[in-house]
């Protein structure tokens, strides 16, 4: 059974009317409803300090994966957000989006053509800075996201072969960092074993990585995750994906990189065991969870938050 064909059970656990986080509490938005109108109005919770050119980072996905974003409600927001295109990066493995060329093919197969699409290490990398990590003083970076003045992280939320799960720290950790150096930076420290790192090191490797286009953009950086076909692989597995036992949930927004990743594991954490049973098998065997824990650690954001519903 898919996530198409099941009707979620769950119910937010933190219900509240619109106001202002207390108690230093971090905000989420969070609407059942995953369409282009609910997107958008999620957005504009939470858009008070995008401006200027806009990098709208996705994960375009291998050729014809069965469980990407539906291009219709990406479309509707791209088209909301003046000055805006969507951002990705070549990957690290030799699949459909390995050289800019082939990449710009698959874009054209999944139909993300329908605007401007800024392969964002066609033209390099630069090192950008690390603050406070354990692992890295600095991470490589595709060059073009310097051009932009603010970044909207639309995440399709699933599991993940190695990190467990894919929300928005890694959507931007992976899929900001160039395909040659960034990713070889985060998988291995050995040319000749180039998926080294595993669990615990690996996702720590992602937070920092992820930490320096947060620190990059400071308050021009919002987050959105759709927990929507949610296979227990990424949309890098294209047609090799495993189909989705877990039923779709909805959209959560937030300003808040930790929050909205915390609540997305959370939302899926509180369905019933048969529901949620081989996502949460793949996010623990991975050790996923570790990506929230040293977010904290690194003062990323707040792992506390105020849930409201968004009808």
């Amino acid at each position: 059974m898919t996530a198409n064909t099941v009707s979620s059970p769950v119910e937010p656990t933190v219900k509240s009317n619109e106001k202002t986080a207390v108690n230093n509490t971090a905000l989420v938005y969070f609407s059942k409803d995953i369409s282009p109108v609910s997107l958008i109005k999620l957005y504009d919770k939470i858009n008070q300090d995008i401006h200027g050119k806009v990098a709208i980072k996705i994960h375009t996905g291998e050729k014809n994966g069965p469980n990407i974003l539906p291009r219709e409600i990406v479309m509707a927001l791209q088209q909301h957000v003046p000055d805006s295109n969507l951002v990705e990066t070549n990957t690290f493995y030799k699949g459909d989006r390995y050289t800019t060329a082939s990449h710009r093919e698959t874009l054209k197969v999944n139909g993300w053509d329908f605007c401007t699409v800024d392969i964002m290490d066609e033209e390099g990398a630069v090192m950008l800075p690390v603050k406070g990590g354990k692992h890295f003083q600095e991470m490589s970076i595709a060059k073009n996201m310097l051009n932009y003045d603010s970044m909207i992280v639309l995440t399709h939320f699933k599991g993940h072969t190695m990190g467990g799960f894919g929300g928005s720290m890694k959507n931007i950790a992976i899929g900001n960092a160039d395909g040659r150096i960034g990713k070889a930076m985060l998988h291995t420290s050995d040319p000749s074993n180039p998926w080294e790192y595993s669990q615990e090191r690996f996702m720590e490797n992602m937070a920092e990585s992820a930490k320096a286009t947060t620190d990059f953009f400071g308050k021009q950086i919002i987050y959105i995750n759709v927990l929507r076909n949610m296979s227990v692989d990424c949309d890098c597995a294209g047609l090799a994906a495993a189909p989705p036992t877990t039923p779709d949930i909805g959209i959560l927004a937030s300003t808040d990189i930790l929050a909205v990743d915390q609540a997305s594991i959370d939302l899926v954490f509180a369905l019933p065991d048969a529901a949620k049973h081989d996502l949460q098998e793949r996010i623990e065997s991975r050790r996923g969870l570790r990506q929230l824990s040293y977010m904290k650690e690194l003062s990323m954001g707040n792992d506390q938050y105020e849930l409201i519903t968004i009808e």
